[in-house]
């Protein structure tokens, strides 16, 4: 296939935002069995799952891998000799990726306040993008991150798998036909038992492997700290949203699925550091209560354990008039009402991993041009829904929120944090605030 037939980028050309509420992607269709060349810009955890995943599908190559950390780097290029017998190209500027001709797509597994800048650029290069969520680390990054992939055509997926997930689809069809009557309670909860304190170490050196000031990009300008850096930088504000916008993101987008894309009229939030004592900054107990036109919603995250309904970590709860559906990780099941005695209980194990085929649709939809199911327009809204919880936390107020102008209108000190200032020489294309 190639990236080449498509580019029709040109460095320097003025971008124009596209107005549309959904965007077109490239109308090129490509053979089935044409090779799908992909860059990976991120080698880290999620990163390497994904490298694997894309890797499952005899379709797809990588001819290019991208990290800040040589050690990452490393073992990057490894999963992908292991899998095809050849070692990539390995680069530690994503830049270097976007340069090449010989691309079709890019997976941006980077930490969430690298996301935005990767993507629109390989999306300005004519090329598509696999990106991990939340889509941004605020709202004006996944606006400008959707603008980007609607004007250059690109096809565009955020790494929320459970939406590809079969039977969470048969569990979002249940709730859409009625069955369970009238919704009007969604609850979604979180508890981690596998995250706790990270201790308190002091600033120190980076480590030689690693590129620290190109790791810090367009976030703030801080010392080294090893708390501050790789897997746990998402407890960081400077970086990320912490439970909310890491594991929150999936449980929202599946309740949002099931009711429909709808913003909410008011946002609240409670919770703090009740448990942990280290030098991380993100709640490790939050409640978000959302207020939808004629429903509530209610997301509750906490680290160090906690069981929810039917013993799970995670997990959504549907209220209905006609009873109640539980979809976990693993299964979903219908509780009739007790008084409902003509309805018959359903409970439905899981059966296949939606990993696999959120991948797989992307491939297929870079070959065939259409949306993917997780397209940029869905991943923007439910990411937003997200960052609202956290906005309505950190300003210990409530937020009402303008899906037209993406403004609060109602609390100042949110709306300043509906996009976050870039460190100088970065700047955010298609930035609605950042002017």
């Amino acid at each position: 296939m190639g990236g080449l037939s498509r580019r029709n980028f040109m460095k320097g050309a003025s971008l124009a935002l596209a107005t549309s509420t959904m965007y077109t992607a490239n109308s090129k269709a490509v053979s089935a069995n044409d090779k799908i060349v992909v860059g990976a810009i991120g080698c880290g955890g999620i990163g390497r799952v994904n490298m694997e995943t894309f890797l499952h599908n005899p379709d797809v190559d990588f001819a290019v891998v991208c990290d800040i950390d040589k050690r990452h780097l490393e073992i990057g290029a490894q999963i992908v000799d292991g899998h095809r017998n050849h070692r990539p190209d390995m680069v530690h500027d994503f830049r270097q990726v976007l340069d090449r001709n010989d691309l079709d797509a890019v997976l941006v597994c980077t930490p969430d306040h690298w996301h935005a800048l990767p993507t629109i650029y390989a999306c300005q290069a004519g090329l598509d993008v696999y990106c991990e969520k939340p889509l941004g680390k605020s709202i004006d990054e996944g606006r400008a991150m959707l603008e980007a992939a609607k004007a250059n055509n690109s096809v565009a997926q955020m790494g929320t798998h459970w939406r590809s997930g079969v039977n969470i689809a048969d569990a979002v069809a249940f709730i859409q036909s009625g069955k369970a009557g009238k919704i009007r309670l969604v609850r979604a909860w979180s508890y981690l038992d596998w995250v706790g304190g990270i201790g308190n170490p002091p600033d120190g050196t980076p480590p030689e492997e690693a590129d620290y000031d190109f790791w810090l990009g367009p976030a703030p300008e801080r010392p080294f700290n090893p708390n501050r850096f790789h897997f746990n930088f998402r407890w960081y504000w400077d970086y990320a949203g912490g439970l909310m916008t890491d594991w929150g993101v999936h449980l929202l987008n599946i309740c949002q699925w099931a009711m429909g894309p709808e913003m909410p009229r008011r946002v609240s939030s409670t919770g703090g550091r009740y448990v942990v004592d280290d030098n991380s900054e993100t709640p490790d107990t939050q409640i978000a209560l959302y207020e939808f036109a004629d429903y509530s919603l209610v997301f509750e995250q906490q680290m160090l354990g906690g069981i929810g309904p039917g013993g799970k970590p995670h997990g959504m709860l549907f209220c209905g008039s006609e009873g109640t559906v539980i979809i976990t990780e693993s299964s979903w099941e219908f509780i009739p009402e007790p008084k409902k005695r003509d309805l018959e209980p359903i409970t439905e194990v899981f059966s296949s991993d939606p990993r696999l085929a959120h991948v797989r649709n992307f491939l297929d939809c870079v070959k065939t041009r259409e949306q993917p199911v997780q397209n940029f327009e869905i991943s923007h809204f439910v990411s937003t829904i997200a960052h609202l919880g956290n906005l309505a936390f950190r300003t210990g107020a409530e937020v009402h929120w303008d899906e037209e102008t993406e403004r609060v209108t109602n609390n100042p000190e949110a709306d300043a944090l509906v996009a976050c200032a870039y460190r100088s020489p970065w700047t955010l294309p298609y930035s609605r605030r950042l002017t």
